[in-house]
């Protein structure tokens, strides 16, 4: 009776960690930091233009991808909804504050199309130029994907 109880335990208790392990990876969020450098010597404050990212820890955002600014920067700063832009079909709708005196300001992500749909993101953002690359700027914070929207 003890054997067969202990192969009924072992069954129920192999079949609850296969199934554990065929649970969807979107069931639960993804989670992560964020750190991104983009170069804008293509940006000039106008409505429309775009910064190139040159830098990303996620591969989802590859080098060459571009941050689109709808509004143009005002005289002190920069306060404008923004498309993360990665290729066809796959881009994310931010929102970026950014404060030109002090040279920081914060980025949001909130969805997007294609691979961004459940994107959201928060990040501070900060001047990283240097003589070598006078238009880097970064981005440090984190992300998810929720597919509970």
């Amino acid at each position: 009776m003890k054997r067969i109880l202990s192969i009924v335990i072992t069954a129920i208790l192999a079949g609850a960690f296969a199934f554990t392990g065929l649970a969807p990876a979107s069931a639960s969020p993804r989670t992560g930091a964020l750190d991104i450098t983009k170069e804008c010597s293509q940006y000039a404050g106008q409505t429309g233009g775009f910064c190139t990212i040159t830098e990303s820890n996620l591969k989802m955002i590859q080098p060459g991808s571009r941050v689109i600014y709808a509004d143009a920067a005002g005289a002190t700063g920069l306060d404008t909804d923004i498309v993360l832009a990665t290729g066809p079909g796959n881009s994310a709708f931010g929102h970026v504050v950014l404060d030109f005196a002090t040279g920081t300001g914060t980025v949001t992500f909130n969805g997007g199309t294609g691979q961004f749909r459940h994107f959201h993101a928060s990040a501070a953002v900060s001047y990283t130029g240097d003589a070598d690359h006078p238009y880097d700027w970064g981005w440090e914070g984190t992300y998810s994907f929720s597919p509970d929207d």
